[in-house]
Formats: C-alpha cells, structure tokens, sequence
C-alpha cells in the first residue's frame, strides 16, 4: 500500500521566524537540484524539517491535543498510524481524555502503556480526546476547550499545540476565537473546511426530505442527528456560522493549513469532500496572510504520514523557540 507524501509547501513567509525560513529555503533548494531524479513520493524533503525536529526534539517539553473529524473518535488517530509515527518521532502517547462520572477529564491509557512508569517530566506528549462529533460546532468546542485546559493543567507552562482533522479543525478554530480561557501555541488543520463544503449542504437536505424521516430504518440516523452541524459547515456566506466565525478577530498564535489534494497539479481541487481553497486558512478574511501551507497528496482521510508532518511543523516551532533571544 502506498502511503502518499507532501507534494508542494508555501509558506506565508512574513510571519516566519528566521530559522525556520532558512531551513525551508534549503530544503527547497536541494529538492529543485535533486527534482529531476527523485520520485514525486520523496518531494516531503521540500516541506518537512526532520533536522529541525530532531535539533528541538529534547529542548523543552511540549503537549499536543489530536482533534477528529466528522463522526471520528479519538482511535482516528491511532488506527490510521498518526500515533505511531509521533512516537516514532519521540512522541509520548499521553492517552485519550474522557470526561468520567465526575465530570472531570482523565487520561485513559492506550492499552500497550498501561503499568507502564510515567515518562521524563520533559517528554513532547500528545492526547487524543473524546468529542461528541455529531453535534453543532458550538457545542463541541466547549466539551474542547475543558480538554484542552486540562491537557494544560497537566504540563504547566509547556506550549500547547492543537492539531485538527476536517471539521475537528474548524471545531479547534472556533476554540481559540470564542474561548480565550484557552492558550494556543500553535494550530494545524488537516483538510478542513474553513469556508464550509458542498457536502453539508446535501446532508442538510438530505436530513430535510422525506428521507431523513426513513432514515432510522436504514441505520441512518446519523444523518438526522448532525442537522446543526451540517449547517454550521454550509459554506460561508452572509447569515451562516462560517460567515460570523471568519470576520471574528482570532489570536496570536501559529496558524498551518495543511490541504489535501487528490491531484498534485491541482492543489485548489482538494479533495473529495473539501475544496483546495476552503483548506486554506489564508481563504479566511481574518487570517489572510497568517497561515502557513502545505499541500499534501491524498483523499481526505488521515494517513501515516500526517503523523511525520505534524512532528516536523512542530519540531520547527521548538527551533524557533530556542532561537528567540
């Protein structure tokens, strides 16, 4: 089975530290050298930053929160090799974060690290978390933010990173612009949909025919119990949740758009669920200009290599960190 790579990387250079625009400029250079002899799968080269990763992997410990998408869970993560590629990488695997009878969050741990003794106090380690994935925006952003101040809770002072997939990325956007509680270091979206998709209008009118009434009888129901998140997802105009949500002021933090894209020669196509262009939080009015873009070829579900991708933007944000004087 083959495992599709990082095609294409542009980067919103102004808001670059240094260090890392270096890094890329290198890369880039040795892979416009090395194009005519490489295989597009080893393009990576020219978005990752393995050297960089590896430069910050022990300088400071950080935490990560891993956000699924539409009727995800928070074995997404793991059962498409995203978990094993952070560990590979050094990250720790924190476990999930569940709100138990008390209402309160705790980490249950992935079944090979139970008994385990706890890792260095200064591990990266990352979570996964449980979101009721079918209901409005709004309303999982609050279950979010609790995990998300929880997972802070639990590394005082480490930098918070938040990475999200299809819709969870919008689900982590509307966190960090309605709840200021939350303190954000750094946000990836992987193949969300900042300005809304087509695909949650025809759910919108799916579940309002006469289907959505047959709906239960055929396992279904699903369908019927995502009516307000389908409609927060319509695509952004006048009077829609994205049309408030993208004129909002958001925070000062690291923004990277991840887009995935069937076809590599057209990254504004996308995929078959989400636009190129609704991928790119650039495309959003109040971010124009401050996010970071990768392009990535592949559908729209989560892949090993995401894993790989997301320790490599993150290890360039440790590097930064160490370079600020």
């Amino acid at each position: 089975m083959s495992i599709a790579h990082p095609t294409h990387c542009d980067v919103a250079r102004p808001i670059l530290p240094s260090p890392i625009r270096k890094a890329i400029d290198t890369f880039n250079s040795r892979s416009a050298r090395l194009a005519g002899g490489l295989k597009r799968g080893l393009a990576v080269a020219a978005c990752v930053l393995p050297a960089l990763a590896m430069a910050g992997a022990t300088a400071r410990a950080d935490v990560l929160v891993l956000v699924q998408g539409y009727l995800g869970s928070a074995h997404s993560f793991r059962a498409s090799g995203v978990a094993d590629a952070l560990s590979r990488r050094g990250w720790r695997d924190g476990g999930h974060l569940l709100i138990a009878a008390d209402g309160r969050f705790h980490a249950a741990s992935p079944p090979r690290f139970a008994g385990m003794p706890p890792q260095e106090a200064h591990a990266n380690s990352f979570y996964t978390v449980e979101l009721p994935t079918e209901a409005p925006v709004a309303y999982q952003a609050r279950v979010l933010a609790d995990a998300l101040l929880d997972a802070g809770a639990r590394h005082k002072g480490a930098p918070l990173h938040v990475v999200g997939h299809s819709a969870g990325g919008v689900v982590a956007r509307f966190t960090a612009v309605v709840d200021r509680r939350v303190s954000i270091a750094t946000l990836v979206t992987i193949a969300s949909p900042h300005l809304g998709t087509a695909a949650a209008e025809v759910g919108s009118m799916v579940g309002q025919s006469p289907l959505g009434w047959i709906a239960p009888f055929f396992g279904a129901s699903t369908v019927n119990r995502s009516q307000g998140l389908y409609q927060d997802l319509w695509r952004e105009r006048p009077g829609t949740a994205l049309g408030w949500l993208n004129r909002q002021q958001h925070p000062s933090l690291r923004y990277v758009s991840v887009i995935r894209a069937t076809d590599p020669g057209q990254p504004l196509a996308g995929d078959s669920v989400v636009a190129g262009i609704s991928q790119d939080m650039n495309a959003v009015p109040a971010l124009v200009g401050r996010s970071e873009r990768i392009v990535t070829t592949g559908e729209h579900g989560l892949l090993p290599a995401d894993g790989l991708l997301i320790a490599d933007i993150l290890g360039a944000a440790r590097t930064a960190a160490m370079a600020r004087p």
